[in-house]
């Protein structure tokens, strides 16, 4: 948990405006303060985590939430890279995607990935998926020092 009074910083991955949007939601009512930014495709991710270009005053992320569907870099693609980095490798991922294809779920998990969650197509169901990952990760678990 980082040192009270700090919000917990998050990085979502997503390209689908309408899951970023209730993912927000969520989070705006959060027990613990938080800073959710969004990288809509894999490059843009990658820039954010590097701090490169206009993000270069960007806040390292304590958590990575990460669709695996995404255009220029896909999410498979950005897994790795993270996990291969020496500097961005402890910060937790979780995988938040479509897909439940056991091959996905196979491919993350060899690749380091934290949890592996498929988001489920009901309104109310995402929702309560997004409060079971703010209360593990954001009030149960210790995240690694930035």
């Amino acid at each position: 948990m980082p040192e009270m009074g700090r919000p917990i910083d998050i990085l979502m991955v997503e390209d689908n405006p309408h899951d970023v949007r209730l993912t927000m939601e969520a989070f705006k009512d959060a027990k613990v303060s938080n800073n959710l930014s969004v990288a809509s495709d894999g490059e843009e991710a990658l820039k954010f985590l590097r701090r490169e270009g206009e993000y270069a005053s960007s806040s390292r992320p304590d958590l990575i939430l990460l669709d695996l569907n995404l255009p220029k870099k896909s999410g498979r693609e950005v897994l790795e890279e993270i996990k291969r980095d020496p500097d961005l490798k402890r910060i937790p991922v979780v995988v938040l995607t479509t897909s439940g294809n056991e091959k996905d779920i196979l491919m993350a998990y060899e690749l380091h990935v934290n949890a592996y969650i498929t988001k489920p197509v009901d309104l109310d169901q995402f929702i309560k998926i997004v409060e079971a990952v703010e209360d593990f990760w954001l009030t149960v678990v210790k995240l690694p020092p930035k």
